[in-house]
């Protein structure tokens, strides 16, 4: 009868421990699927900045003639998440130019907002953009016709820090700061 109770007792220490290691393996699981949701937002971030950076180089080409529009001169532009949007771009020789560049500025800057997609509930709320969106249009070489255009955003873990200055100090540690960038050469067609 003695040796039935030792048993019982080794069986329920067995068992504990391996509970102990299912727990373990599962903990280690679940760290393992965190992870990589974390890792498959930052990717989904990253596509959407490369979107966004393609889709104002697209605006540039078809509007060439008046580039210094976008960049504000040799001022650059910043849009997105902290910017009031403000039509004040410098005098681009004609109208209809000027407006195209308005209105390419505009869209691009409520494309950073994530005006493109919105809450199903809520129809205020932007969804469709990365955390604290924002782009930037700078001159780099007037003579060459040479621009950056770049877009930068939070990101959720830290790494290496962006040598571009687009949103800088705008999102807490340096590290956690995303940027992706074009750099532009137009040729002359008039």
């Amino acid at each position: 009868m003695n040796m039935r109770k030792e048993q019982l007792g080794i069986g329920m220490i067995e068992l504990l421990i391996a509970l102990l290691v299912s727990l373990v393996a599962l903990m280690g699981a679940a760290g393992l699927v965190v992870r990589t949701v974390q890792q498959e937002a930052e990717s989904y971030q990253r596509l959407q900045a490369l979107t966004l950076v393609q889709d104002m180089v697209d605006r540039i080409n078809v509007n060439r003639q008046v580039v210094t529009c976008y960049s504000n001169g040799a001022n650059g532009e910043t849009l997105g998440t902290g910017v009031t949007f403000a039509t004040d771009v410098q005098d681009c020789g004609g109208s209809d130019q000027q407006n195209r560049a308005d209105a390419d500025m505009l869209a691009w800057h409520n494309a950073l907002l994530g005006a493109s997609e919105k809450d199903a509930d809520d129809d205020t709320i932007n969804l469709g953009s990365m955390i604290g969106a924002r782009g930037c249009i700078e001159q780099v070489d007037a003579a060459n016709r040479l621009y950056r255009v770049t877009v930068a955003w939070q990101g959720l873990s830290e790494t290496v820090t962006p040598t571009s200055d687009c949103g800088q100090g705008q999102y807490g540690a340096e590290p956690k700061r995303r940027a992706v960038s074009i750099l532009i050469r137009l040729a002359n067609l008039s």
